[in-house]
């Protein structure tokens, strides 16, 4: 690692640290060359003032940017913040500041940073999130990560592609699996949050033990809490036995919460400590239990609107934020459309027992036009149906069309003009209701965190109208 300082004349670096803390800025330099494959070439800069005199003489692939060290630069961190962004000419800006602040986090990126971390930042989750941003952002892989000539992988650890994004992501299930920290995934429904979570399971050292999966939309909520940390018999109506819940089940595994954004606010609390602490008590018990497990999260929401929105406590996503991993949606990835068709066709193939010759270009050409707004999940469905309903051949686009109930469900059905001499049958509210709801689970296969996703409203909503539907049919 090269550290420069401000006084240098001919500057030219990839990596500008601003922190007005030179030790703690050193210290974090040589952390982050130690987690790339390639050790960058690191300035240093103790103010804003400093960092803009650098940002006029070279160009910096990455800026790291101490939210305290910018006051110099104009009054209010969202000002200094765009200041800095536009002295940095398309590099990649992050924030960081200590403690963590949402307003100061939604303050830097409203400016124009491209992310925002809570000190103190460890090397490898730096590097993590440097190579992530770049492969989001479209930029070439910067500071070494990943670059030189490696093989392509078409798959891994149940992942399918083989494109720039999905070799990086490869690359970085890789470096993250080995640790113990908490992994943050993101993603739109239908990207493989689920296949992910696994896949750091079964490649880090903790892959001998078990893997328990909750799925904190699918649950009531006021059976959460037993289900996660277990019940003791006689704690409520229904406890007829003591029952370990997840976390005590993933005892030297893994603990995957999946949609951990639906979880309720009292239950995060509880969760929250026993991050802390690794000690749990299952319900309508005193005694504490010492248990360890590596939690892994995964939500298709933004977590800081959630914060913003007190949907979700901002200590407990700083806590399970620390190796954040964003999986990328199909649309970003059109090469991997027809590697991933191809591949559920010969799957389903094989388990119809029939034969099919391919797509026709014309079936090719509707697959990696379309947006896939169900990803992954929704190729998948799509293929499978298809191969259910035909009996082999060369899949042309007909075909595909008769088989994407998704993009027919989404249609208004035709409604016939009533007569002059008879009323219109009108439903009920909740009747009408029930049938948009009900028609959008069916259209994805069942799925409803997909189906509330669709519909822009919350899964336990879902679960919550179900329970009142059923009511309102029984004194009907």
């Amino acid at each position: 690692m090269t550290v420069t300082s401000g006084s240098d004349n001919a500057l030219s670096g990839q990596l500008l640290l601003i922190d007005s803390d030179a030790d703690s800025a050193r210290s974090l330099g040589g952390a982050l060359s130690a987690a790339l494959l390639v050790a960058p070439q690191v300035c240093f800069a103790g103010n804003g003032r400093m960092a803009a005199e650098q940002l006029r003489q070279a160009r910096f692939d990455i800026i790291i940017a101490d939210l305290g060290s910018l006051a110099d630069l104009a009054p209010g961190i969202e000002n200094a913040m765009a200041r800095l962004v536009r002295l940095a000419e398309g590099a990649l800006v992050l924030a960081v500041a200590d403690g963590g602040s949402v307003s100061a986090a939604l303050a830097a990126m409203r400016a124009g940073a491209h992310d925002y971390l809570a000190k103190p930042v460890s090397g490898a989750a730096l590097a993590n999130r440097i190579g992530e941003l770049a492969q989001r952002h479209g930029r070439p892989r910067c500071l070494g990560v990943g670059t030189g000539p490696e093989p392509v992988m078409a798959d891994f650890a149940g992942f399918v592609g083989a494109s720039s994004a999905m070799q990086f992501l490869y690359e970085q299930i890789g470096r993250v699996a080995t640790s113990s920290a908490p992994v943050f995934i993101t993603g739109e429904s239908g990207t493989g949050k689920d296949v992910c979570a696994e896949a750091l399971h079964e490649k880090g050292p903790r892959a001998d033990k078990r893997f328990v999966a909750i799925n904190c939309a699918a649950i009531p909520r006021d059976l959460m809490e037993s289900e996660l940390f277990g019940v003791v018999r006689g704690a409520f109506t229904g406890a007829h036995d003591d029952r370990k819940g997840a976390a005590e089940l993933a005892d030297g595994g893994t603990l995957f919460l999946d949609e951990v954004g639906e979880m309720d606010l009292s239950l995060q609390s509880k969760l929250l400590r026993f991050l802390q602490t690794g000690m749990l008590s299952r319900v309508g018990e005193t005694a504490a239990r010492k248990v360890d497990v590596r939690v892994i999260c995964a939500t298709n929401r933004n977590p800081m609107q959630l914060i913003a929105e007190r949907k979700f406590r901002e200590d407990l996503f700083y806590r399970l934020h620390v190796l954040p991993i964003h999986l990328p949606p199909l649309r970003q990835r059109p090469s991997d459309i027809l590697v991933l068709a191809r591949h559920f066709l010969a799957r389903y193939a094989r388990e119809e027992h029939k034969s099919f010759a391919g797509f026709t270009q014309e079936a090719a050409q509707q697959l990696t036009a379309a947006d896939w707004p169900g990803n992954v999940r929704q190729l998948q469905n799509l293929i499978r149906r298809m191969v259910v309903m035909f009996d082999g051949g060369d899949i042309g686009a007909a075909m595909l069309r008769a088989a994407d109930i998704e993009s027919q469900a989404m249609m208004p059905a035709p409604v016939e003009a009533p007569r002059a001499d008879q009323r219109p049958a009108i439903l009920p509210m909740w009747r009408q209701e029930q049938r948009i709801i009900e028609d959008a689970i069916a259209a994805f296969g069942g799925n409803i965190s997909l189906a509330a996703a669709a519909l822009e409203i919350s899964p336990s909503t879902i679960y919550r109208k179900r329970q009142g539907w059923a009511g309102l049919a029984a004194a009907g």
